[in-house]
């Protein structure tokens, strides 16, 4: 299974949190990894995005159908993206989780270290991990971090 964390790219302030939308500078940073991703996506892939306005104007820049979970909302814990994904044996392949800040955070952390803590996604971004057996063992791979100034 892979799975791709991309947070929601720089939104508006001074709304209600569920309906703020992308600046147009988050639009340009949402079209930006979209094109790179787009890129290097397989066939088949499902995406799995916030109810906030923000994450799913992230994932309408990919052009493909999305799946919106309240469970993805801004106050998640790692433990429902986790679940949500499936990780690690989801049979789907790939899936890509938009989400927001802290929590994308802790993820990752939890699979680079397998510990709680959290790192810093920046916005727009996104951390793209692999599960895979190797001798038996279970095992997380970094394939991609992205973030829409490099790209």
């Amino acid at each position: 299974m892979e799975l791709i964390l991309w947070r929601h790219a720089q939104a508006e302030d001074g709304v209600r949190d569920l309906d703020r939308e992308l600046t147009p500078k988050g639009r340009k940073q949402a079209a930006k990894v979209a094109k790179w991703l787009r890129a290097r996506l397989p066939e088949k892939f499902r995406v799995l995005v916030s109810p906030a306005a923000r994450a799913r104007q992230t994932a309408d820049a990919l052009g493909v159908d999305t799946t919106v979970i309240d469970r993805l909302a801004p106050g998640a814990s790692a433990k429902d993206v986790l679940d949500c994904a499936g990780w690690p044996d989801d049979a789907h392949g790939v899936t890509i989780i938009v989400g927001h800040q802290p929590t994308l955070g802790k993820v990752a952390a939890r699979l680079l270290a397998e510990t709680p803590g959290e790192l810093s996604i920046k916005k727009g971004g996104l951390w793209w991990f692999e599960h895979r057996l190797r001798g038996g063992r279970g095992e997380v791979v970094v394939r991609a971090v992205i973030s829409p100034d490099l790209v």
